[in-house]
């Protein structure tokens, strides 16, 4: 009974470990990589753990492993991949910096099924209320052990408690990576940018919905708007003007979309005060109003801090392509319209999943080559940089062509599909669950413009844990 009840229960204990643990996303403890694989996920220590120990038990007939339907969309994209790997294997493009498109093509394959880990793990492990209260519960535990460290950083940035030399070792005992030197906070991601990413993809999703829906996942109802007030904070330090925009639009979107009552009735409330002629009324009401303009000044006083986040409105810039060199996005603009020129060539089936590296140079806009300094220093025989598009969506088109995009775009609308399915159930957990699932689904789709990894956890586990749900309830129903 024992031994029982430890297998039913071991699969939990490594699902918690990888929620935990997803915030170090640069581990640099994994055996057989270079140091240019920057994407070390330790969630997959346990993954790799929890995926045998499921498979088990589902062939002593122990459990049940949910079959969804996005699994059937995913799968499509996955044999029209290895079909694209085929052909750039055919094109066999000349070996770039030392790398060869077979090694570059079996790389990318390895990072596009550790991603797919993620999501059949996120699924299999979430089927109804309890699943997504544990799982949740976890992933704030992550995000409080991220937080925690964030502050350490802050600290040592900006108090000289502690020093950066010491710190900076502390970091380089599980990070691939130093304390950012421009002192912007990082936490327990590789670089600032990655951990906006991961707040706005993973942890503000959740934190967004049991704020607006008033749903929680523990007893202590003060928890998510502490940590929904903290992150914002973090994200603020970060100073990455991606992760921001990404989480302010996409959390107003999601005001409109579902939290219309809300609005309505803080409308009339906050109206109606002054229509009471009371003077305390009035003077309440003008405060809010000026502790909010403050909020905004000081956010927009603190971001100028930084000449990285002022170059945004601070510029000469005649035409959108000065403005974007201007901005310091040159370089990442440059790597997109060189992959995209490869897209060109080959439109329909891409050069092969991870052989985009091998063309960008030749296909670089002309104004790249002149006014990016970064790329001029990318084009020293001494460099040994292997690139990248820069864009997950700017990937798939070179690498997979227009066929492997539609592919994946039409797993991403099935995804949406399962999501938006829970609302109609009418429970309150359901819709805590949709609309976290709806803002992360933007959110990546947003954060994808910006990033081109298949393997980061944070565009694969919020939308497999809500296509485990919906799939679940949606068979509980049937049967």
């Amino acid at each position: 009974m024992k031994n029982s009840l430890s297998l039913k229960t071991l699969p939990r204990l490594f699902w918690a470990l990888a929620m935990l643990t997803l915030p170090v996303t640069s581990f640099r403890w994994f055996p057989g990589l270079g140091e240019g694989a920057l994407v070390r996920p330790l969630a997959l220590y346990p993954l790799a753990v929890l995926l045998p120990l499921l498979l088990i038990q589902a062939w002593r007939k122990k459990i049940n492993l949910t079959w969804a339907g996005a699994f059937v969309a995913l799968g499509a994209f996955v044999l029209f991949a290895f079909f694209s790997a085929a052909i750039g294997s055919l094109i066999n493009p000349i070996p770039l910096r030392g790398q060869t498109y077979d090694g570059r093509a079996i790389r990318a394959l390895v990072t596009l099924f550790i991603g797919i880990a993620f999501f059949i793990a996120a699924v299999w492990m979430n089927k109804d209320e309890a699943d997504l209260r544990f799982t949740v519960k976890w992933i704030f535990a992550g995000l409080c052990l991220d937080l925690a460290w964030s502050g350490l950083q802050a600290v040592t940035f900006y108090t000289g408690l502690l020093e950066k030399e010491m710190v900076t070792h502390w970091q380089l005992a599980f990070s691939m990576r130093e304390l950012v030197r421009t002192n912007r906070i990082s936490g327990l991601a590789y670089e600032p940018a990655w951990l906006a990413g991961q707040l706005a993809t993973t942890f503000f999703p959740f934190l967004f919905a049991a704020v607006l829906t008033k749903y929680r996942v523990t007893r202590l109802s003060w928890l998510e708007p502490v940590l929904l007030a903290l992150s914002t904070l973090v994200l603020l330090a970060t100073y990455s003007r991606g992760g921001l925009l990404i989480v302010l639009g996409t959390s107003g979107l999601m005001l409109l979309l579902f939290g219309r009552d809300i609005l309505r009735g803080m409308w009339t409330w906050f109206f109606s005060g002054f229509r009471e002629r009371r003077f305390a009324s009035f003077i309440f009401r003008l405060s809010i109003i000026v502790a909010f303009i403050s909020i905004i000044a000081g956010t927009f006083i603190f971001l100028s801090q930084k000449n990285y986040f002022r170059r945004l409105w601070e510029t000469n810039a005649e035409s959108l392509r000065e403005y974007i060199v201007d901005i310091n996005a040159g370089a990442r603009g440059a790597y997109s319209v060189g992959a995209l020129g490869t897209f060109s060539e080959y439109p329909l089936t891409g050069v092969g999943l991870g052989g985009s590296g091998f063309y960008i140079y030749q296909n670089l806009p002309d104004w790249a080559l002149t006014t990016v300094p970064e790329i001029a220093k990318q084009l020293t025989p001494t460099n040994e940089l292997y690139p990248n598009p820069k864009n997950f969506y700017v990937r798939l088109l070179a690498e997979t062509g227009l066929i492997g995009f539609i592919l994946f775009i039409a797993f991403l609308f099935n995804v949406l599909g399962e999501m938006l399915s829970l609302l109609k159930r009418g429970e309150a957990w359901a819709r805590f669950a949709a609309v976290a699932g709806v803002f992360a689904w933007v959110a990546i789709a947003l954060y994808n413009f910006t990033q081109d990894s298949l393997t980061t956890p944070n565009i694969w586990i919020v939308p497999g844990i809500l296509v485990g749900l919906a799939t679940y309830q949606l068979n509980k129903e049937v049967s």
